[in-house]
Parts: C-alpha cells; sequence; structure tokens
C-alpha cells in the first residue's frame, strides 16, 4: 500500500482528483474514527474531519513519507480535535486521550451473529441430510462438556473401540453433504478447510 499511497499522493500534488478520491476513500475512515473518539457532536466531527483533509492539502508538497500518512493523518485530525474542544471551552472525554485511542476496537462485527446463525443454519440442514446413527453418534460426542468413550459406547450399545472411527466416517459423511449442496457450501467454505 506505501507505493500505491506514494503514487496518489503523487498524482494528487499534479491536480489528479481521481488519486485525491482515492486517498480519501482509504483513509476517511480513520479520520473519521478519530473524530468520533473524541465525541464531539457531530457538526464538530465534520469539521475536524474537513479540517484535517484540508491540512493534507496545504501539505502535499511537504509530505515525504507516505508510509507515514496514516499517522500524520491521525494526528492531524487528533490536533484540529483539541482545537475545536479548546474553543468550545468543553473538555477532554478522558485524562489520558493518546491510550484511548491507540486501544483496538475488539468488537465483533456489526453482521457477525446474522452471518453465524445462517452458517449453524445451513450446517443442521446438512447434519438431518445424515443417517441417523451418525446423527446420534455426533451429537453425543458433541455434549458439553464432552462424554468419555466410554460413557458414548454405554449410551450408544456400542464397542469402545468403534467411536473414533465411526465418527470419522460419520464427519466425511457430513462434509460430503455440504459440498453436494452448493448454498451450504458457500456459507461454510471457511470451516470446511
Amino acid at each position: 500500500m506505501a507505493t500505491d499511497t506514494a503514487a496518489l499522493l503523487e498524482a494528487a500534488r499534479l491536480g489528479d482528483q481521481a488519486a485525491w478520491d482515492a486517498l480519501v476513500g482509504d483513509f476517511n475512515g480513520l479520520v473519521w474514527s478519530i473524530a468520533r473518539s473524541y465525541r464531539l457532536e457531530m457538526a464538530d466531527a465534520h469539521d475536524a474531519v474537513q479540517m484535517t483533509w484540508l491540512r493534507l492539502v496545504e501539505n502535499l508538497n511537504r509530505i515525504k513519507d507516505p508510509e507515514r500518512l496514516a499517522g500524520w493523518l491521525a494526528t492531524t485530525a487528533r490536533r484540529e480535535c483539541l482545537q475545536l474542544i479548546r474553543k468550545s471551552g468543553r473538555e477532554r472525554p478522558a485524562a489520558n486521550d493518546a491510550a484511548l485511542l491507540d486501544v483496538p476496537d475488539t468488537a465483533a462485527p456489526v453482521d457477525a451473529e446474522l452471518l453465524l446463525d445462517e452458517r449453524d443454519g445451513a450446517l443442521w440442514r446438512a447434519f438431518k441430510l445424515i443417517g441417523e446413527k451418525c446423527q446420534r453418534l455426533l451429537r453425543v460426542l458433541m455434549a458439553s462438556p464432552p462424554p468419555s468413550y466410554q460413557a458414548v459406547a454405554a449410551a450408544l450399545d456400542i464397542a469402545v473401540g468403534t467411536i473414533g472411527p465411526a465418527r470419522q466416517r460419520c464427519l466425511e459423511q457430513l462434509r460430503r453433504r455440504v459440498l453436494a449442496d452448493d448454498s451450504l457450501a458457500g456459507q461454510l467454505k471457511g470451516d470446511l478447510a
């Protein structure tokens, strides 16, 4: 990306609007996330973002290391936010802003639960297509906490030595069912590797 950023910066210096749009597209999320982290009102956050991009326009010829553009934009956005806070007389959201800004967002993506539900539904549909003996064996083996093989053998009235090979055959049968249905395979492709 550094070479792409360098090429985009050079093209933007020469007045290429498409290059400028690409730079904004690549880094606007970063600038907005910093502005939002200061809990500014939407109008103030918008002003901080706009001022950050204006500062880049003013300093396009001074950016010597394109690899550090993200850091330059982040620092500039922080300064613009702090300046807006000082002008409005508001206090900062926390005493140690720098520490808060460096905390990664550990929240799951917004659609993560929906995707998991779809994947689980697809897997259960495939599960219903395998034989009943396999369904019973896999259900017992997937109990939480996992039962011992002796408990599985007693519950299903099978020999302990047959559980491992039967489990393998059942999982292979399930895998084949998933791969046979293109819509299921698409939803579960990462889990089948």
